[in-house]
């Protein structure tokens, strides 16, 4: 790319910040993501369960890492963020087969340390990049810095996305082996690491990218460094709880952390479950990678319209629009519409890429630089505990519709009952998404309106 001397990407910050988002979110694995587990030998039980870890790994350690980041600096953060994915990868990369405890372990073990990752990572990687901004260049540049991002982002979901299929399948492995002129024959339990080792690769290119990153100076009354464990301890609790009554006491930021969150857990629900959609609505297997990358490809084009939607509307008006789509895709969703399904689904993604657009803008814009990373824990952990909930709850409303269909169709298999009751359970998501933009429209109003009466 070819950058003026004005432009934010002169910054070698904002520069790694954008490799980082790239090389740390971007793995290979995600179009095989459920069957990998099964593959390794888990059930769909050990896959939930393992999965519940993870979400509640990041809720647990996500405000006190963006207190640590404000506190200790964010390269620090950034730097064991990269070794912690290199070790969660290394750890599915040579755990031994047969031993379904030690596979499971292993796995634990993986999602903890993932959990971690995400937790560190998330703020700190923002707020190095803003801040820098802060004191280099220009903070109203945030938005174009968001944009590249986005797509640089979404051009290697689909680099990754259709690589990380193919490589997974024996067929497609062996038959370019043979291709090559090589007479060998690879079966499902070799190839399926292949997806992990390039994405051990990628945690490779993470740590150096944030080992060239360097801490920005923007706020010259920052408290200092402590300088024992227990004073580091509560300057730590404090930034957190500053941080906190910030967000309480400042009302744009709680509405844009809760509404933001209202959209997030939602639709991160349903992309979860992209695969057994797909297969309901009649789409072979084999081309969920394909259709994974076409999605992707919507991110070259998205930022560019977040971008403009800050600029030409209000938080308000953005707001509402996402909100409309959000439904729109949802009710698409309860059609299962053959083929044309895909439509709503791609709806999906491109909602949550403005959510994420929009959240990260307007708190960003508000955020002091001294807590800014420890603001953006805040947001992560109202998103991931949000998410485990909506498990939680998805989880209860499956198992009573599995109980339903089962007594009202003794005749059905298995697989049908399983099918059937995903069906009847995405009618629930439009109803539950109004619900909840509901009660958090009213707790807003009557949050701002507690507040300027006390001023």
């Amino acid at each position: 790319m070819n950058f003026s001397s004005h432009s934010p990407f002169t910054f070698s910050n904002v520069r790694r910040f954008i490799a980082f988002r790239a090389f740390f979110n971007v793995r290979f694995y995600y179009p095989v993501f459920t069957i990998l587990f099964l593959d390794y030998g888990l059930s769909i039980e050990q896959f939930a369960l393992l999965n519940t870890v993870w979400a509640f790994t990041i809720v647990l350690a996500e405000v006190p890492s963006g207190a640590l980041a404000d506190l200790i600096g964010r390269k620090r953060l950034l730097v064991t963020t990269s070794l912690l994915m290199i070790a969660e990868m290394m750890l599915l990369s040579f755990v031994p087969l047969g031993n379904s405890k030690l596979v499971f372990g292993a796995f634990l073990l993986n999602r903890i340390l993932s959990g971690l990752a995400e937790a560190l990572a998330s703020g700190a990687d923002e707020a190095m990049a803003y801040d820098t901004l802060v004191a280099e260049g220009d903070p109203e540049d945030w938005p174009k810095v968001l944009d590249v991002q986005m797509r640089v982002r979404n051009f290697f979901y689909i680099i990754t996305m259709t690589i990380g299929a193919l490589v997974y399948s024996p067929d497609t492995v062996n038959s370019g082996l043979h291709w090559l002129g090589l007479q060998v024959e690879l079966d499902q339990q070799v190839t399926m690491r292949f997806p992990i080792y390039l994405t051990l690769g990628l945690g490779i290119l993470t740590l150096f990218t944030t080992m060239g990153m360097h801490d920005p100076v923007t706020d010259k009354n920052k408290p200092a460094l402590a300088s024992t464990a227990l004073k580091r301890i509560q300057d730590v609790s404090r930034i957190t709880l500053n941080a906190g009554a910030w967000i309480l006491h400042t009302p744009t930021a709680l509405a844009v952390i809760l509404f933001g969150m209202s959209f997030d857990h939602v639709l991160r629900m349903l992309v979860t479950m992209t695969s057994q959609y797909y297969r309901i609505i009649d789409l072979p297997e084999a081309s969920f990678g394909v259709i994974g990358s076409c999605i992707a490809m919507l991110g070259l084009v998205v930022p560019r319209i977040a971008r403009a939607m800050v600029e030409h509307f209000g938080p308000t008006v953005n707001v509402a629009l996402v909100g409309g789509l959000a439904l729109l895709s949802l009710w698409g969703l309860t059609f299962f519409t053959p083929i044309l399904g895909i439509l709503p689904m791609a709806l999906i993604f491109v909602t949550m890429m403005l959510t994420s657009f929009f959240t990260s803008h307007y708190l960003n814009q508000i955020a002091e630089p001294h807590q800014r990373a420890t603001v953006l824990s805040y947001k992560g952990l109202a998103f991931n505990a949000a998410y485990g909930f909506i498990g939680i709850f998805y989880a209860g409303i499956i198992a009573n519709l599995r109980d339903s269909v089962s007594k009202a169709s003794p005749d059905f298999t298995v697989s049908l009952i399983e099918n059937e009751a995903f069906r009847l359970s995405i009618y629930y998501f439009p109803w539950y998404l109004i619900g909840i933009l509901s009660l958090i429209t009213a707790t807003c109003l009557l949050h701002f309106r507690l507040l300027r009466s006390s001023r």
